[in-house]
Parts: structure tokens; C-alpha cells; sequence
């Protein structure tokens, strides 16, 4: 098994270029499936989440080349089967997707019920209310969830819950559904945004993407098309925190800074300096920043995906801070990783209270799931000492590159197996 080990102390300096997001990434993979022309997609971050998605669309016969590494061709024209049920697709939640997809061009899909990280309870309820809404007949057996109908038409759909898995899913099945669909408390995420996008450069028609009401006309069929995926703005969110986290300077590019205001926001309000720019953002602190309140909410609210990462800057700011997760009941497992390390954190509920420490002290500790992970590389940027966090592919699922990126802004960061342990004295040896 692989782990970072990282040893804590350095101010992360200098610039880092943001990938494509993961998140617009996989809804926009999923929806390549709804044409027969070749789709070509660039700007896709090259992750592991992003690899399993696109083996699930080899495994149906859908045509895959990767040109380089961050742009891909897609040709679904011979694709064989609506049945996606691979173990390796289980592993990831955006597999759903393709339920709408395959729904959407075939009438008919069966998809088995997806995984991703433990953060809590994350119904497809509303996915289920959205395609039986279209005309759909759907059922849950044997670990697959089976969707078949004769004809796709269009409904008014309100959404119990703004769902952006549910928004994005009925979103590509209504696509190619005779008439009009409205979609009602739909997610305003950017993502939801993108995949509308690119929809709509493949001849789609939906107005609306962004705001809490998306009406789509149904079209006949859709067309080949070339798109460009938005920045992630939750790793570029990441780095933020990061450079105020270890009193560090870092010009953050390839971002959309509207994206990035909820956090900018909260660094404004805890004394750490943000200058935007066009496409980028740069973060700067010089000293120990202060306390505040955080509540995770829907975009454009502060976005729990940034929750871990938040949490983990307040251990060490001064006075009391109170984090309040509404999203998910799970997410705070990895305060006891943080624990470990000095930090004093209680949690209430869905209520993290911190108490700021001087400092925390590096210790071997164990990623819970994806951002929770990237939150205790983070705590070992800032420790005193030495930091080994393991179940590293957490990370990997949702970051590109990340200790590279890390690398070259000065981070003393190394990916090593975790039996190696000539290699944890060599990284001792060479940053000592």
C-alpha cells in the first residue's frame, strides 16, 4: 500500500495550475454515451475516478482514446449492452449517470447501485421520482438499479431535495424525452452548469442551468461534439487553504474566482489575504489567522466537499470556531486523525467545536475517505515534524497529481510504499 509522508513546517510558495473538474468530469463522460458521433472532451483531470468511469464505457463497447493525458475521445456508436454491473464501477458514485444516459438514447438501463466515499447517507429517491416522472419503470434488484420505458416524455418534476446527482441524471434522460421537461429546485452547482453546457453544444436544449428551475425540450437525437471541462473548484479551494493554513504565498490559476467566493469569503473573515484576478487567486498569510462559524450548504454556500479542509485550517487559528455540517451525517471522521495530532476538536452531532491549538505535531494517521484525506496532508504540511497518511487512493480518486502540485510549491512530500522502508529514510535523510 501506498502512503504521503510528509514532514510539516514549510510555507507553500509559488504557483499551481487547477485541473478539470472531477465532479462536471464524470456527469459530462456519462452524457458522451448519448450520441453515436465522436465526442471530444479536454481539460479532463486524470484521476482515478475518471479511469474506472471510462473502463465501465469500454466494458459496454463504447470506443475510448486518450489523446493525451488530460483529453479523451469517445465513440459510443457500437455499444452493445445497458447493463453496467463491474465491481470496479461500484467503487465510484457517479456511476449513476449512466443511468440517465443509457435511459435517455436506449429507453432502457441497469446500472448496479454505486459506492464512493462513507460520508453519510446519499439516497437516489429523487433520481428514481425523476426518471418514473418521464415515463420511466424502475426497480432495485439484485444490487442493480433497472430503468426500461417504450417512450421518454417530458414532466414537471420539483425536486424534494436540491440534489445534484438527481438534477444532472433526470437531466440527460429528459434531453432526448418528446416535449418539455421542467426540473424545479434543481442544484445550481457549476457542475449541473457544465454538463448542461455540453449538452447543449451536442444540440440539446436547456435554459435555466444555474438557477433552481432548468427546462429542457427534448430533441430527437444528439450530435458529436468538442468541450472543454470547467476547474475543480473544490481542489482549487484546497490550495487556498492550504497556502493559508501554512503561512505560505500561492498564485492559484486556471480557476473561475465566482466559483471560489464562499471560501474566499471565509479566508477574507479569519485575517488571510485573497487577491483575485481573472482566471486565478492568490493566497497569502504572514501570521496566525482567527476564529469564525461555518455552516456547509448548497452551492453557492460554503460547500461541504471544503468542510474537512476548513476544519482542519480553524484547528490551529486562534479562539473558538463551530463547523456545522448539513450535507452529510459522516463527515467528520477524520477528526479523530486530528485529534491524534494535537488538535482539539469536539463534535457535537453534526456540530464540529474547535478550540485552536499553537500547533500540531506530525503522527502516522489513516485517510477516512477523499477530502477528509486531503484535510490530514494538510494538517502534516502544518505539523511539527513528521506526518504518514495512508489510504492514499482516497486522494487519488479526486486529485491529479496531488503530491507533485504539492512538490513544486515547496511542500516536503513524498508517495512511498508503505513496506519500503528504505525509501521513508531516504525522504528522512534528504529533508533533514
Amino acid at each position: 500500500m501506498e502512503q504521503y509522508i510528509i514532514k510539516g513546517g514549510q510555507p507553500l510558495v509559488g504557483e499551481v495550475s487547477i485541473s478539470g473538474y472531477k465532479n462536471a468530469a464524470l456527469g459530462i463522460i456519462a452524457a458522451a454515451v448519448m450520441t453515436d458521433e465522436t465526442v471530444k472532451i479536454e481539460n479532463v483531470p486524470d484521476i482515478g475516478d475518471i479511469d474506472i468511469l471510462l473502463q465501465a464505457l469500454v466494458d459496454i463497447g463504447a470506443k475510448v482514446d486518450r489523446i493525451n493525458r488530460n483529453t479523451i475521445k469517445i465513440n459510443a456508436s457500437k455499444i452493445s449492452t445497458v447493463d453496467v454491473d463491474f465491481d470496479y464501477v461500484r467503487k465510484i458514485r457517479a456511476s449513476y449517470y449512466l443511468l440517465g444516459a443509457l435511459l435517455g438514447k436506449y429507453k432502457s438501463s441497469k446500472v448496479a447501485l454505486p459506492g464512493g466515499c462513507n460520508i453519510g447517507s446519499r439516497p437516489i429517491d429523487q433520481h428514481i421520482k425523476g426518471f418514473e416522472a418521464l415515463g420511466a419503470k424502475v426497480k432495485i434488484e439484485h444490487g442493480m438499479i433497472c430503468a426500461e420505458t417504450e417512450n421518454l416524455a417530458g414532466a414537471h418534476i420539483y425536486f424534494d431535495c436540491s440534489s445534484v446527482g438527481a438534477t444532472i441524471n433526470v437531466m440527460l434522460a429528459a434531453c432526448l424525452a418528446e416535449g418539455q421537461t421542467i426540473l424545479e429546485n434543481s442544484s445550481k452547482e457549476p457542475h449541473v452548469v457544465d454538463v448542461a453546457n455540453f449538452l447543449n453544444s451536442m444540440g440539446a436544449n436547456i435554459k435555466g442551468a444555474g438557477t433552481d428551475v432548468i427546462r429542457i425540450k427534448g430533441v430527437p437525437k444528439l450530435h458529436g461534439s468538442e468541450y472543454s471541462i470547467i476547474p475543480d473548484q473544490i481542489e482549487a479551494g484546497t490550495f487556498m487553504f492550504a497556502a493559508a493554513a501554512t503561512k505560505g504565498n500561492i498564485l492559484i490559476k486556471n480557476v473561475i474566482p465566482k466559483h471560489l467566493e464562499a471560501f474566499t469569503a471565509k479566508l477574507l473573515e479569519i485575517g488571510a489575504q485573497v487577491e483575485e484576478f481573472d482566471d486565478a487567486v492568490r493566497v497569502k498569510a504572514d501570521k496566525r489567522l482567527g476564529n469564525t462559524h461555518v455552516k456547509t450548504l448548497v452551492y453557492p454556500g460554503f460547500l461541504t466537499d471544503m468542510q474537512p479542509q476548513m476544519t482542519t485550517l480553524l484547528a490551529i487559528s486562534k479562539g473558538t470556531s463551530i463547523v456545522t455540517e448539513s450535507i452529510f451525517e459522516n463527515r467528520f471522521k477524520y477528526v479523530d486523525e486530528l485529534t491524534r495530532m494535537g488538535a482539539s476538536i469536539k463534535v457535537e452531532g453534526n456540530t464540529a467545536i474547535i478550540e485552536g491549538v499553537e500547533k500540531l505535531t506530525g503522527a502516522s494517521v489513516t485517510a477516512p475517505d477523499l477530502r477528509g484525506g486531503v484535510a490530514l496532508v494538510m494538517a502534516g504540511l502544518m505539523a511539527e515534524g513528521y506526518t504518514i497518511v495512508e489510504n492514499i487512493e482516497f486522494i487519488e480518486r479526486g486529485y491529479e497529481r496531488f503530491e507533485h502540485k504539492m512538490q513544486q510549491l515547496g511542500a516536503l512530500i513524498a508517495k512511498v510504499d508503505s513496506t519500503d522502508m528504505k525509501a521513508i529514510k531516504k525522504f528522512k535523510l534528504k529533508v533533514s
